[in-house]
């Protein structure tokens, strides 16, 4: 799988909405030993602990969004992967898309209604490249 400096070399990572994203970053780095790798905003960023991660997003329930808790999973070719879901009836949200932080991804959500974001790695970005604020790794 190709390294990409604003993605995590973890499998599956979850992503979780709080209100106040600063917040929820400083208290999960404080309270429970996570490190912060970088910033979007004040509307995203992304922790890590040992060899996983998780996503801080901001909260999007009542935005169009039944839910803000999801999982994203690494994957190595989006577009097979989400043409063998689509042909076993998962409901598609989004079709796969290139991203300027050198992601591919697609969104398709389960058959409780969850939503799974797979994305494959398709260039090595710094999160400067695409407006991210890295962190110093402590």
């Amino acid at each position: 799988m190709l390294v990409n400096r604003s993605m995590p070399r973890c499998t599956v990572i979850p992503v979780l909405g709080y209100e106040d994203v600063g917040e929820a970053v400083d208290w999960l780095c404080e309270t429970f030993g996570f490190v912060e790798r970088w910033r979007a905003g004040n509307h995203r960023a992304q922790l890590s602990v040992g060899d996983g991660a998780v996503v801080v997003t901001e909260q999007r329930v009542g935005k169009g969004f039944e839910a803000s808790d999801s999982v994203m999973v690494r994957i190595e070719d989006a577009n097979r992967h989400h043409e063998h879901a689509r042909q076993r009836g998962a409901r598609i949200l989004e079709p796969p898309t290139d991203h300027p932080y050198g992601e591919r991804q697609y969104t398709a959500e389960d058959l409780a209604g969850r939503r799974w974001t797979f994305s494959q790695s398709i260039a090595d970005v710094a999160p400067e490249e695409w407006g991210g604020t890295s962190s110093r790794m402590k």
